[in-house]
């Protein structure tokens, strides 16, 4: 948990980054062999499990729902599943922590059990909506006793005779389509979700790989995919790839900053994530993935990334479900891009663990960059950031390591005025930075 104590930061400019290195293993994956092991029939067996704060939390959360999740001495995680039926009602509170991932996607996963759970986070949390997932849950019958305004603290109180829906996405979201296909595993029937947009289909692989029915079809443009109820999953033996959202601050740290030549090992590869590799590389980026390969089902590779001279390029709002925790560090990159980078579709931004697109926007203008902005959309004036400001974190992992990065090759230093809750995703942040020669460290 964070100390009650702010945690300032400050990065100043390298003159290079090298070495070879390994990120975090991918977060949404984490959670999600947490969670479809626990309602698999056995053991599940995960190695390169992200052990971060929101991940540690899940798992904490489906053992006591009565499905044991545990760390060996070997660092190979362990849950001895219950099947699709089994969660069972907590003693306490379950406390997501800072994980709209992990509070939504188990919403989903207990909400077609009779079971009673509370569901607390912190304090960013406790502002995020929650009734973009309530409200579909609700059609399957579970009900739910929210605070003001649909938020956490919630009891949700699961329906003993659920129902399958077809739910169309009202907005492009992996989390509630994913909330939406965990609630129909223990639904008799075909439950649907139809996705105009694509996002990330992690769940959609995954659940494939522990034996659901499940298929997936294009009607006019949109993803339908459909699953069949009450069919025991089995469990697996996963290897969970890197991350490419946590890739993305050692990439555009190398892009960015003169004399910078690194690789970044095994990370994910998946089409739907992989936008902001697409967009740096309009923009000029010297990123060439090597060793491309399958495993589990999943593309991945390794990323040779070198500093480049960048350009400012338009991003189209359909890009944004592919990197939408990305647009803070695209941000940072954009204002040392030549021209203007205007990126849009963006709304979804104003809802995360701050509103990150407000937050990112004052913390470029902190550094001394030029912005434009609408409700979803943003401009960054490139040419290089001056630095030497205060960034205001507002308690978002993603603002301070994308602040931290732009101090490597600002002209002036940056600090962030808290750098606690970067340990949701990238415990080893700093220490992996610092080892490629980037200057971090605690803000006098």
């Amino acid at each position: 948990m964070h100390s009650s104590a702010p945690l300032p930061l400050r990065s100043a400019r390298a003159s290079g980054l090298t070495g070879r290195i390994r990120v975090p293993g991918d977060k949404s994956m984490s959670h999600r062999a947490l969670m479809f092991g626990a309602v698999a029939i056995g053991e599940t067996v995960i190695r390169g499990l992200l052990e971060a704060e929101d991940v540690i939390n899940t798992a904490r959360a489906m053992t006591a729902l009565g499905a044991a999740a545990a760390r060996g001495s070997d660092g190979v995680w362990r849950v001895q599943g219950v099947g699709v039926a089994g969660l069972t009602s907590p003693a306490a509170a379950l406390d997501f922590g800072n994980s709209g991932t992990g509070v939504r996607l188990a919403m989903g996963l207990m909400a077609t059990t009779p079971l009673t759970a509370r569901c607390v986070g912190d304090a960013s949390l406790s502002r995020r909506p929650m009734g973009r997932v309530t409200t579909p849950l609700a059609q399957f019958g579970a009900r739910f006793e929210t605070a003001e305004g649909g938020r956490l603290p919630l009891t949700l109180l699961g329906a003993r005779d659920p129902v399958p829906i077809t739910y169309t996405l009202p907005v492009a979201s992996a989390q509630v389509k994913s909330a939406v296909l965990l609630a129909g595993l223990n639904t008799p029937g075909i439950t649907t979700v139809i996705e105009p947009t694509p996002t990330r289909d992690h769940t959609e692989r995954m659940l494939q790989g522990f034996g659901a029915k499940i298929a997936v079809t294009r009607v006019d443009g949109a993803r339908h995919i459909a699953l069949e109820g009450q069919h025991e999953l089995k469990a697996q033996s996963l290897d969970v790839p890197g991350d490419p959202s946590s890739a993305a601050f050692p990439m555009v740290a190398a892009l960015i900053t003169e004399g910078s030549d690194i690789v970044i090992e095994n990370i994910l590869l998946n089409p739907t994530r992989t936008g902001l590799i697409d967009t740096l590389v309009e923009m000029g980026g010297d990123i060439v993935i090597e060793n491309r390969r399958l495993a589990g089902g999943e593309d991945v590779g390794d990323l040779h990334v070198r500093h480049a001279r960048l350009q400012g390029v338009r991003v189209p709002p359909e890009r944004a479900p592919s990197m939408i925790d990305e647009y803070p560090i695209l941000s940072v990159a954009a204002s040392f891009a030549e021209g203007t980078t205007r990126m849009e579709g963006l709304e979804e931004l104003r809802v995360k663990e701050s509103d990150r697109l407000a937050a990112v926007e004052a913390g470029l203008q902190a550094n001394g960059v030029s912005t434009r902005s609408g409700r979803d959309w943003l401009e960054v004036t490139g040419g290089g950031a001056p630095g030497g400001g205060t960034v205001v974190t507002h308690m978002d992992h993603r603002i301070a390591m994308s602040f931290l990065v732009m101090g490597l090759a600002a002209r002036h230093a940056t600090v962030v005025d808290d750098s606690r809750f970067i340990a949701t995703s990238f415990p080893d942040f700093t220490g992996l930075l610092n080892g490629m020669g980037a200057k971090i460290a605690a803000a006098q």
